[in-house]
């Protein structure tokens, strides 16, 4: 569904509720997905002592624990009233706005994420070779050679520099496709034929490059692909169906299995320090296969990368559809319906 125009909504009280309902609920679920992250950090990575571990353990627990816990808590007890705020002081903005800014960030997000699985998988695959053919040490000296083979410098010295710089880039650049990574995916495929069956070369590095690539770009184009309706819909019930009827049935989705399916990615994947995304995020886990890249950790974060940014897509997505239903834009009939089943 692609929107025409934004159509001149009258301003009724009905309308205002319900603008302010569904805006609320959008920017609540963003919010709570920051504090989550925040919170997530303080306990793997500060210890704090997490507001259902506090509880549960509340008997164990000292002072100075509690305090923490119950300001982790409070944190959480803000988010709507937070999201409440933010609808007081900016009344005039319509639903479509906010559904335009919050996939905005989504893109931001997504920029991020690209720019920085390009340089890291460069600079970290030229660190790898040159670890592998010996050249660190007369190039960088015996203290640094040995530092950049352990994960944990390399890491918090190499990789995270580099996502900062990324942040920088995304800001600036604007004009990023993902695209842009399959097609490095491709040279990197390349590069590993060449030297294989020409050179007769081949090193654990240039497949972990691959798989690097290859799964940033499955996971970060995922919110593109639902901005730009690029997802492949194999459903009788919603192809050549009505505009309005689609919306329906997006908004219903949204609620009902995408937002849910996001959460569980990352409850399940940060419950605790052991938990499928913390435990590598927090050791700079890397492959065993030996003399590889030093990238494993982040590969696990990607699922976190997925999860935020498809939670703003879909809160993007549902104001969008809602902005539909209630008449607020006016949309064009999809001239080839979905492929159905």
């Amino acid at each position: 569904m692609d929107i025409e125009a934004v159509i001149a909504q009258p301003i009724t009280s009905t309308y205002r509720r319900l603008n302010w309902v569904i805006r609320t609920i959008g920017y609540s679920m963003v919010f709570i997905t920051l504090i989550y992250l925040i919170n997530n950090y303080l306990i793997v990575w500060r210890e704090w002592p997490g507001v259902v571990q506090y509880f549960l353990n509340q008997s164990e627990a000292t002072q100075n624990q509690g305090l923490l816990a119950w300001l982790q808590l409070l944190s959480y007890l803000a988010v709507v009233p937070i999201a409440l705020y933010r609808m007081v002081t900016t009344p005039a903005h319509r639903m479509i706005d906010d559904s335009q800014r919050l996939s905005d960030w989504s893109a931001y997000l997504i920029r991020v994420a690209f720019w920085s699985v390009v340089l890291i998988g460069l600079f970290d695959g030229l660190l790898s070779w040159m670890r592998v053919e010996d050249l660190l040490l007369p190039v960088f000296g015996q203290e640094l050679a040995s530092n950049l083979g352990k994960s944990i410098f390399r890491g918090s010295y190499v990789h995270y520099p580099l996502i900062l710089v990324s942040m920088l880039m995304a800001y600036r650049i604007k004009t990023v496709s993902m695209s842009w990574l399959a097609l490095l995916v491709v040279f990197a495929e390349l590069w590993i034929v060449v030297a294989r069956f020409i050179f007769s070369y081949e090193q654990t590095l240039m497949g972990d490059l691959v798989r690097f690539w290859y799964a940033g770009l499955f996971l970060f184009a995922s919110a593109y692909t639902l901005k730009e309706e690029g997802h492949v819909r194999v459903d009788v019930i919603f192809a050549g169906k009505s505009v309005q009827y689609k919306a329906w049935v997006n908004s219903l989705g949204v609620l009902v299995l995408g937002l849910p399916l996001c959460w569980v990615i990352l409850t399940l994947g940060m419950w605790d320090s052991t938990s499928i995304i913390n435990s590598p995020l927090a050791s700079f886990e890397i492959s065993q296969s030996g003399y590889g890249l030093f990238i494993k950790y982040l590969m696990a974060g990607f699922l976190v990368v997925f999860a935020v940014s498809m939670i703003l897509q879909f809160c993007s997505y549902l104001l969008k559809n809602v902005a539909i239903l209630v008449g607020e834009v006016e949309v064009i009939q999809d001239q080839h319906d979905d492929v159905m089943a």
